[in-house]
């Protein structure tokens, strides 16, 4: 089995920071993308940012400038920086993996999420 857990959320004022991290455990071969998505109340799963196993990035273009993605694969783990932050950044965070567990078993696995608030 394959586990993602989620890191680093919490309150923070605008124009604060945070880092989230996201470490993968378990049964793991490789680590192909990994990503970080997030959702508010009433709001549908958007993506933030992602990654690729070559550490090519892709951002949302509300978060562009902002947020930071980046990887560790010898701690299978990815963070999110996290800079600037606004009130509409306010959400749940989650995580996802795509993610080897034998040479021919791939899955896209999901954290549990992090809350993160942004307010005064």
């Amino acid at each position: 089995q394959v586990q993602l857990v989620e890191s680093g959320g919490g309150l923070v004022q605008p124009g604060g920071s945070l880092r989230l991290s996201c470490a993968a455990s378990g049964s793991i071969f490789s680590i192909n993308s990994m990503g970080w998505h997030r959702q508010a109340p009433g709001e549908q799963r958007e993506l933030v940012a992602s990654i690729t196993s070559g550490g090519i990035t892709n951002y949302a273009d509300s978060v562009k400038g902002r947020f930071t993605i980046s990887r560790d694969d010898a701690k299978n783990t990815v963070y999110l920086q996290m800079d600037s932050l606004k009130p509409e950044d306010t959400a749940v965070y989650y995580c996802n993996g795509v993610i080897y567990a034998t040479k021919w078993q791939v899955n896209n696995y999901w954290g549990h999420g992090t809350q993160v608030t942004v307010n005064s």
